[in-house]
């Protein structure tokens, strides 16, 4: 008990002096206007750092995950079918694959799935 109590104040110790050291080390000097902004080859930038984001994308990407962990969580439904009731397992699978539909139906609705408009 006192092992690993001593060890893990090493650990927090050893840390935090890290942590110290490395941002006393890093300190920068003055943060001034003219070096903070863009830099293309010593003349000011053409156009804008920050690159317009499409929200369309970003909800594909989350409709991606979404059915991504639908599989994850799937695979061990189907390992369960062995030890449980055969209504209860259809049950909670039923449902599970409605809720999804219902989601899927949602996003559809919303106009989230169609790309260009």
């Amino acid at each position: 008990m006192y092992t690993l109590l001593t060890l893990m104040l090493m650990t927090m110790t050893l840390s935090i002096i890290m942590m110290f050291t490395c941002s006393m080390i890093s300190k920068t000097s003055k943060k001034d206007r003219e070096k903070m902004s863009p830099f293309e080859c010593g003349f000011d930038p053409k156009s804008s750092a920050r690159l317009p984001f499409s929200i369309q994308f970003f909800l594909i990407a989350v409709l991606f995950l979404i059915f991504d962990i639908e599989i994850a969580i799937m695979l061990p439904i189907m390992l369960t079918m062995k030890w449980t009731m055969n209504s209860t397992w259809m049950m909670t699978v039923i449902m599970f694959i409605m809720t999804l539909i219902l989601g899927l139906y949602h996003e559809w609705n919303n106009g989230v799935l169609e790309w260009a408009k």
